[in-house]
């Protein structure tokens, strides 16, 4: 789960250098593999998108990825998996990751 938040951190970043902005929280994450219709569309957008996959990863429990924007403490965005549990809080396996923590 590390590994593909940092990924998606880095698709971000990328995404804004290109397009001046991030994706909304509407348009979501599904914005990294594919050219949103929704307003603000992306000025450039490459081809390939910006994941190495033309589909999202799911976390290792099969789950989506929540990205929220702003983040939950201020940052600019936040992606999070909620650990094998599926929920908000937890311990263990059941921990949240975030890319805040990262």
């Amino acid at each position: 789960a590390v590994a593909q938040i940092e990924n998606c951190r880095l698709a971000l970043k990328l995404y804004r250098m290109d397009n001046g902005v991030l994706p909304t929280q509407r348009q979501g994450l599904q914005a990294l593999v594919e050219a949103s219709p929704l307003d603000p569309k992306p000025a450039r957008f490459p081809k390939e998108g910006y994941l190495e996959r033309r589909t999202l990863p799911l976390d290792p429990w099969g789950n989506d990825y929540v990205y929220l924007i702003p983040g939950s403490r201020g940052e600019a965005y936040e992606v999070i998996c909620y650990g094998r549990d599926g929920e908000p809080g937890g311990l263990d396996e059941d921990a949240d990751i975030s890319s805040v923590d990262l």
